[in-house]
């Protein structure tokens, strides 16, 4: 490395030097000037066989290593496609974390939490206590039956709503700009949600009626 740097430092030196004998020895020959033995003629053909012979050296001038940059920086490697990559997975996963926070937003609107949740499992224990201790009745029997249809009535909004959240997952992992659809879906996807929460209020309702029947025939 060194002496490569050297080598440059005297090609160039060579470089300005012959040039200059050759300006000189033009303007000798351009004004006729003569200094003693040296001639514009004289002057100018030294200077460009001098140029002519530092060009035939320079020929063999060694050249220099290309450095691979990519091995600094890992990102050069890829190029423009892996950048387009990057950009469209960056793209994707801050539309699903969108519909994530439009998703969460929808279930507190329409008031599906966990304490709903967690009352109606609360019911569905109660229930089938008071079941095992009494005959069951015509009072009951009715309840059950209604029970029966709100359960496949919230069963079918539930399978309505995770349809609903699979097409809007499976729309935001295909492409970046989620966000037109995500706001065409959001109407349907907020009404079955507040159905859904009106639909298990009617099975707490309903499991609070079965009860309260029970209670009574005991």
């Amino acid at each position: 490395m060194a002496q490569s740097k050297s080598t440059k430092k005297l090609f160039n030196m060579a470089y300005g030097l012959g040039a200059s004998v050759v300006i000189i020895g033009a303007l000798f020959k351009i004004l006729h000037w003569e200094f003693g033995p040296l001639t514009g003629g004289l002057l100018l053909a030294v200077g460009l066989i001098t140029e002519a012979l530092i060009f035939a050296i320079s020929a063999f001038e060694p050249v220099d290593d290309e450095f691979d940059w990519s091995l600094v920086y890992p990102e050069l490697a890829g190029g423009e496609a892996d950048a387009s990559r990057k950009q469209e997975a960056k793209d994707a996963k801050e539309a699903e974390g969108l519909l994530s926070r439009k998703l969460d937003n929808l279930l507190k609107e329409a008031k599906i939490d966990s304490e709903l949740f967690t009352n109606l499992g609360e019911s569905i224990k109660s229930f089938e206590g008071a079941a095992k201790n009494i005959t069951p009745t015509t009072d009951a029997i009715q309840h059950t039956k209604k029970y029966s249809e709100e359960l496949s009535h919230a069963a079918a909004q539930m399978e309505s709503l995770n349809s609903l959240y699979k097409v809007q997952l499976e729309s935001a992992s295909r492409q970046a700009s989620i966000n037109e659809e995500v706001v065409q879906n959001a109407g349907a996807l907020k009404d079955q949600m507040e159905s859904l929460a009106t639909n298990l209020s009617s099975l707490n309702g309903v499991y609070g009626g079965m009860l309260t029947a029970m209670g009574g025939k005991n």
